[in-house]
C-alpha cells in the first residue's frame, strides 16, 4: 500500500533549461537514502505542463530505472485531454511504474459525469493502480465525494491525492469509499491532520528538501508516536510556508538548489523567485536544520 511520505518530485533544470537527467537521477537516489517512502514523478512539481511529452516520458524512465523497485514509484499521467492520459498511462506501465497519479482534468471543466467518465476510461484502458488527484486549486473543477466513491469502485482505482485542504474531506471519503481505499494529502500544512481524519500519508513538496524529516514524521505518527510527529510538524511548518510563498515549484527548486540538487531554474511562465522569497526560504532552512 502507498502509505507515509511520499515526494512530488522537482525536476532539475541545467541552464540552457533542457532536463538536467544526471541531477534528476541523482536526486532520486538521494530521496530513498534519506528515506522517502514513494517518488511521484512529473507532476505539478515536476513541471509537467512545460515538459515535452517526450521529456515526460523519459523522466519517469529515469526515476522507474534509479529506483528499481525500492520504493514505489507513482507516475503523473494525468491530462486535459483523455486520450492523452490514456498514452501517459500506458507508457508509464510500460516503463515500470508502480501506480499512476491523474489530475482532474484542468480548463475544460467537465461536470461530475464527466469526470466519473473521464476516469473511467483510463483505468479501463491500463491496468495501473491509479490515484486520482483532486486539486481545485490548480484545475478548477472539483471531485465530489459521490463521484469519488463511485470510482473507487473500479478495481484499477485505488486511491486519492487530496489537495484540497479541506479536512472534512477525508472523513467524507472514508465513509464513501472504506478505509481501505489510499487517501494522501497533496497540502503539506495538513499532513498530520489528514492522518487523524482518515489518511494514509502525504504526496509532499517540502519533502524535496527535507526528506528524512518528512518520513521520520510520517513513521512517528504510524507507530503512535504523536509527540515526536507533533514536534516535527512544527519545526517544519515555516518551511512549508516559505515554499509556498511563491507559485511552486520556484522557492523549493530554489531551496533544492542550496543543497546542491540542480539549478533554481524553472521554465516559463514560472519566475525566477523574488529576492525577499529567496531570503524566506532559506531562513526557514536554516530553522529546520537543513542549512548552517
Amino acid at each position: 500500500m502507498l502509505q507515509g511520505s511520499l515526494v512530488a518530485l522537482i525536476t532539475p533544470m541545467r541552464d540552457d533549461g533542457a532536463v538536467d537527467e544526471k541531477a534528476f537521477a541523482e536526486f532520486v537516489e538521494w530521496q530513498i537514502a534519506e528515506g522517502t517512502e514513494g517518488l511521484v514523478p512529473v507532476g505539478t512539481t515536476g513541471e509537467s505542463p512545460t515538459l515535452t511529452h517526450e521529456e515526460h516520458k523519459r523522466v519517469v524512465e529515469i526515476c522507474v530505472e534509479v529506483a528499481r523497485k525500492r520504493v514505489p514509484v507513482v507516475a503523473g499521467t494525468g491530462s486535459n485531454s483523455t486520450a492523452e492520459a490514456i498514452d501517459f498511462t500506458r507508457h508509464a506501465k510500460q516503463a515500470g511504474a508502480d501506480a499512476c497519479l491523474v489530475v482532474a482534468p484542468y480548463y475544460n471543466k467537465p461536470t461530475q459525469e464527466g469526470l466519473y467518465l473521464h476516469y473511467t476510461a483510463i483505468a479501463d484502458a491500463v491496468d495501473l493502480p491509479m490515484v486520482v488527484y483532486n486539486v481545485p486549486s490548480r484545475s478548477v473543477v472539483d471531485i465530489a465525494p459521490d463521484t469519488m466513491a463511485r470510482l473507487a469502485k473500479h478495481r484499477n482505482i485505488v486511491g486519492v491525492k487530496d489537495a484540497t485542504a479541506n479536512l472534512v474531506r477525508p472523513l467524507h471519503t472514508r465513509r464513501g469509499c472504506g478505509p481501505d481505499f489510499i487517501q494522501l494529502t497533496g497540502e503539506d500544512h495538513t499532513a498530520i491532520a489528514f492522518n487523524a481524519a482518515g489518511g494514509h500519508g502525504c504526496i509532499s513538496v517540502t519533502g524535496n528538501v527535507a526528506p528524512r524529516l518528512c518520513a521520520e514524521m510520517q513513521r512517528a505518527w504510524r507507530t503512535g508516536n504523536v509527540a515526536e510527529a507533533m514536534a516535527i510538524q512544527d519545526r517544519l511548518a515555516p518551511l512549508h510556508d516559505a515554499l509556498f510563498s511563491e507559485t511552486s515549484p520556484g522557492p523549493v527548486k530554489y531551496a533544492a538548489s542550496l543543497l546542491g540538487h540542480g539549478t533554481a531554474r524553472c521554465r516559463l511562465p514560472l519566475a525566477p523567485v523574488a529576492d525577499a522569497t529567496r531570503g524566506r526560504v532559506r531562513e526557514a532552512m536554516v530553522g529546520a536544520g537543513l542549512l548552517n
